[in-house]
């Protein structure tokens, strides 16, 4: 299966203003995924998608290719992760470089254990889905089971629609969440199905002390945590 990586990285961001470019460590933001996605077996082409010529040259010094400079449609806060994959697909295609899955690798999330996206492709390739995300466990005490919401009386029900609540922790469904490191899709779904995700997704549970999604300040600092608690 030939995939190629898609590192989106917009010049505007109002949580952490040019966070993508912003060092973290020694190195800007971008830098980290790009050198996580250069070193995957499984994966033939990384590209950066960005509106942004600062972007642009700091991807392409550390190794991504950068084929075209994104619209400005595409670079807005209302602009879907959807439009940017297929947009970046279709440009590549009309170059005659014709891929079979797309692997979306968000500059936010710096930190990736060694292997594991090539071990989510792997496993996106063995179970033969439409999509995979790497994910997060859910704590009990958040379980969707044990969430409510508000009805049309503005009283709560069960969010999951269940007419009563599980009581033991234990009988509880393990839940998770998307946590921004790997997102593949098959090319024929997007262009389908018009998805991220299609009809059957796989997952790959990543290692939560890696885990950081920055979109805050105080991401930031998390992140910068991390870096050091690494090289300590």
């Amino acid at each position: 299966m030939k995939i190629l990586a898609i590192i989106p990285a917009r010049g505007i961001s109002k949580g952490v203003p040019k966070k993508n470019s912003k060092l973290l460590g020694n190195k800007p933001l971008i830098a980290y995924t790009v050198e996580a996605a250069l070193v995957c077996k499984n994966i033939n082409t990384v590209i950066t998608s960005t509106d942004d010529e600062s972007i642009a040259r700091i991807a392409k010094e550390y190794g991504s290719q950068v084929p075209f400079i994104r619209p400005a449609e595409l670079a807005t806060d209302s602009a879907r992760s959807l439009d940017v994959v297929l947009h970046s697909v279709l440009f590549l295609e009309s170059q005659g470089h014709f891929f079979d899955a797309v692997c979306l690798l968000q500059p936010t999330s710096p930190f990736r254990a060694h292997g594991f996206i090539d071990r989510c492709i792997e496993t996106f390739i063995q179970q033969q889905v439409d999509s995979l995300v790497s994910v997060q466990a859910v704590p009990s005490k958040y379980n969707p089971h044990w969430t409510f919401e508000q009805d049309e009386n503005g009283q709560l029900k069960i969010a999951t629609g269940e007419d009563s609540i599980i009581t033991r922790r234990q009988d509880l469904p393990k839940a998770y969440i998307r946590d921004g490191n790997v997102y593949l899709t098959k090319i024929s779904v997007l262009k389908d199905q018009q998805s991220l995700y299609g009809k059957t997704i796989g997952y790959v549970e990543s290692d939560p002390e890696y885990y950081v999604n920055i979109d805050t300040p105080e991401d930031w600092k998390v992140a910068e945590h991390l870096l050091s608690m690494r090289k300590g």
